[in-house]
């Protein structure tokens, strides 16, 4: 018996059953993220190529709507009234539900690795699993975002899971 591979962007993208009605998704429209300090945030958001397109009243509650040039956008809202350092979706042995981090897919996690160094931005873990390796790292609000590459070729590598709180 002929054993066949399937990489995990392939099991990701395509139903596990292609006749089940399902919602017309089409696309990821924003990602929402609430943050304490608008100007830092913005500053750290801008700082990995995402623009400023509106404030549509973030003292209210608002967001601040930012864009990719990838097509990604952010809805930083505000303000957060809670003591700043700490993320309760992440940071305590206690499990909340709640989105823990949002996802990025890069052409190359070594130029990604490189850039972020390079703007200061501390990487806190990483993996290698299934043709896909990701590093982690945290916004001013500890916010996680995950930054993957899919290589083939990449060996399966946990270790720097475990450091990523």
């Amino acid at each position: 018996m002929h054993h066949r591979l399937v990489s995990i962007e392939r099991l990701i993208w395509r139903p596990l059953f292609e006749d089940v009605s399902m919602l017309d998704i089409q696309a990821l429209n924003h990602v929402g993220i609430r943050v304490g300090d608008k100007s830092r945030s913005i500053a750290f958001y801008e700082s990995l190529g995402f623009k400023v397109e509106i404030d549509t009243g973030f003292d209210q509650g608002h967001p601040v709507v930012m864009k990719h040039p990838g097509g990604i956008v952010l809805n930083l809202l505000g303000p957060a009234n809670t003591a700043p350092g700490h993320n309760i979706l992440m940071d305590s042995d206690e499990k909340y539900s709640g989105i823990t981090h949002f996802a990025l897919t890069v052409a190359s996690l070594d130029a990604a690795k490189q850039f972020v160094t390079d703007q200061g931005i501390s990487i806190t873990g990483s993996f290698s699993f299934g043709g896909m390796s990701a590093v982690f790292i945290r916004d001013p609000d500890r916010n996680v975002i995950e930054i993957d590459a899919y290589d083939n070729n990449a060996s399966d590598d946990m270790s720097g899971y475990a450091e990523h709180p």
